[in-house]
């Protein structure tokens, strides 16, 4: 029996019906809301596990975390790599779930930090940094649904940023001086960037069946955002 999927042709998302369209995004932004929750199970079940906890939190210290910012590097190229290039939505599938699974080991340390922040380990940081990403990302969503604008011109203006902040975040590793409030504060506004054109690839870019992989596009930029935000709350 031949795979429909492999035999069908299909249209990037600017280009089909209407219908065909709001069935695209719906499932998109889904299959995102999905990965955040997952994220947010797995996170919780990585605090419940001593080990796991303890060996994330003794990677924060000088050239461990270049060790363990490499890794993620690499599972991030894995997993986009697959994303983009595999015509399979099991694959696409996959490469989320490993994506969702490193995010949330390496947000092990921030987060630890913003629960130990107040006297009492409330949540309110972290509630106050989430609903402050999700606003920001559904306005900047809202932007290029709305206008339907082409943003891939900031792909050569992300990669020059996204390149000098690991060289500035090696160097603070490496040398040991904090970057500080105004690095966090210019990483927010390149992961707005990151947003407006990840949105622009869902509009323009993807094909009708590539909802999976849209929305690990999505994912990695709104996770982005998150971390930065919240490394806001934590330093002021």
């Amino acid at each position: 029996m031949k795979d429909y999927q492999n035999t069908t042709t299909y249209q990037v998302a600017s280009l089909v019906t209407e219908t065909e369209r709001a069935v695209f995004y719906r499932r998109t932004y889904a299959h995102l809301a999905g990965a955040v929750l997952l994220f947010v199970l797995i996170e919780t079940l990585f605090f419940q596990i001593p080990p796991i906890l303890n060996f994330a939190l003794s990677l924060t210290d000088g050239y461990s975390w270049l060790i363990m910012l490499g890794g993620f590097l690499f599972i991030t190229n894995y997993a986009e790599r697959i994303a983009l290039k595999s015509k399979s939505n099991n694959k696409h599938y996959l490469a989320l779930l490993i994506y969702v699974i490193a995010e949330a080991f390496i947000f092990i340390p921030l987060i630890f930090i913003a629960l130990t922040y107040t006297e009492n380990g409330s949540l309110d940081i972290l509630n106050q940094a989430a609903i402050m990403t999700l606003s920001l990302f559904t306005g900047l969503s809202a932007i290029v649904l709305i206008t339907r604008k082409d943003f891939s011109f900031l792909k050569s203006i992300l990669a020059v940023g996204f390149a000098i902040a690991l060289g500035l975040i090696v160097a603070g590793v490496l040398f040991g001086f904090n970057l500080g409030l105004l690095f966090s504060a210019a990483m927010v506004i390149l992961a707005s960037g990151s947003i407006l054109y990840q949105t622009s690839n869902l509009v323009h870019r993807y094909k009708s069946h590539q909802y999976v992989a849209a929305s690990l596009g999505l994912f990695a930029s709104l996770m982005l955002l998150f971390w930065y935000i919240l490394n806001l709350h934590t330093t002021d």
